[in-house]
């Protein structure tokens, strides 16, 4: 193990182990690796009923036990003195970078949506632009970039079908031929609202738009968007390439475990990772579906990428820690791994970073 990864590791509220030990989950080896998909078109594939075989832990839903003592811990949302902090949070919205087909940029919309320029595309991540998400308390920061400042949108990539990373009103804006590339299973829910480029994948499956590559990778998630749908689609994250070589990870929504380093393994060479730092407590339950500050760092290690960009935070109080702790536990984990501070770009909701261009 490395010293940067053991000083991670010694954190407080790190995962418990060494990362070349997951818990229990393991990385699928039985398909070929980067297989190629036709460009997105509106026919759809034939898919198993079910994707459940791909969870690496139980299912994150609480009985009737779990919601007492969810009740009893009052883990349920923030402190209520903690949300004096709320006024805190970093927002600073600019201008979007101008934009070549050398150009490699990145802004924060807020919690997993941005807006990416690569290869000369505007790519947007989970974009959710509503002020309200079912299920949930309305965004405590605004959109970082208005949806009217927007350039044309020429893809979007969806991680899987969960409420505040697949927002109907928000997809509802986009013109109706914008290429979607989603998760296995989830076209159809595209192609009902009269989508007419979708293109889904499998993990470990990619495709081409106009010279850029966009790989589907695992994550440790699940999804679920009605009673009736649990793991009827798939859910991952995904790599970004253009022609240079210049490569984008998005992790969409995930726990800690061994698909990072077989991410890297078959995708090396990630300048940037786009990685969750929120909506972590309680870790007795979300533990294996979403990662907290410290975890966010090891996979950042486990990656072996350049830079990181932390998302999923500061948007949503979707559950128990303080609005800005995510941000302070992952500035010391930062620095107790020994990384340079100018390769953590914790960004504002409305920054952007220029990687290349």
């Amino acid at each position: 193990m490395s010293d940067q990864r053991a000083r991670v590791l010694a954190a407080p509220g790190a995962v418990d182990g060494p990362a070349d030990t997951p818990r229990t989950d393991r990385p699928r080896t039985d398909r070929p690796r980067t297989t190629d998909v036709p460009e997105p078109s509106a026919g759809p594939r034939n898919w198993p009923a079910s994707f459940v075989d791909r969870l690496s832990d139980p299912l994150p839903m609480p009985g009737v036990r779990d919601i007492v003592r969810l009740v009893r811990e009052c883990a349920v949302r923030p402190p209520s003195h903690s949300l004096k902090d709320v006024p805190l949070l970093p927002v600073e919205p600019g201008p979007l970078p101008s934009a070549g087909r050398a150009t490699v940029s990145v802004t924060w919309a807020g919690h997993a949506s941005w807006v990416v320029r690569i290869g000369g595309l505007t790519v947007l991540t989970d974009p959710v632009w509503s002020r309200r998400i079912p299920g949930t308390p309305r965004r405590i920061t605004p959109v970082g970039v208005p949806w009217k400042a927007l350039p044309p949108i020429d893809a979007v990539v969806i991680s899987h079908n969960h409420y505040d990373h697949l927002d109907a009103p928000t997809v509802k804006r986009l013109p109706r031929s914008t290429p979607c590339y989603v998760p296995a299973g989830l076209g159809e829910w595209f192609r009902r609202r009269g989508f007419t480029r979708v293109a889904e994948l499998d993990w470990w499956e990619g495709t081409w738009l106009r010279g850029v590559r966009f790989d589907f990778v695992p994550a440790h998630h699940w999804s679920r968007r009605t009673l009736t749908d649990t793991c009827r689609s798939l859910w991952g994250g995904w790599v970004l390439t253009d022609s240079d070589g210049h490569r984008v990870y998005f992790a969409g929504d995930t726990g800690y475990g061994a698909y990072f380093a077989e991410i890297a393994r078959v995708h090396p060479g990630i300048d940037l990772a786009l990685l969750p730092i929120g909506a972590y407590t309680p870790r007795w339950m979300l533990r294996p579906v979403h990662t907290d500050p410290e975890e966010a760092v090891q996979a950042f290690l486990d990656l072996g990428a350049a830079a990181m960009a932390p998302m999923h935070w500061a948007t949503f109080l979707l559950s128990g820690e303080p609005p800005l702790e995510p941000l302070t536990r992952l500035r010391a984990a930062w620095s107790a791994a020994g990384l340079p501070r100018g390769a953590l770009w914790d960004l504002p909701i409305g920054a952007s970073r220029v990687l290349a261009g």
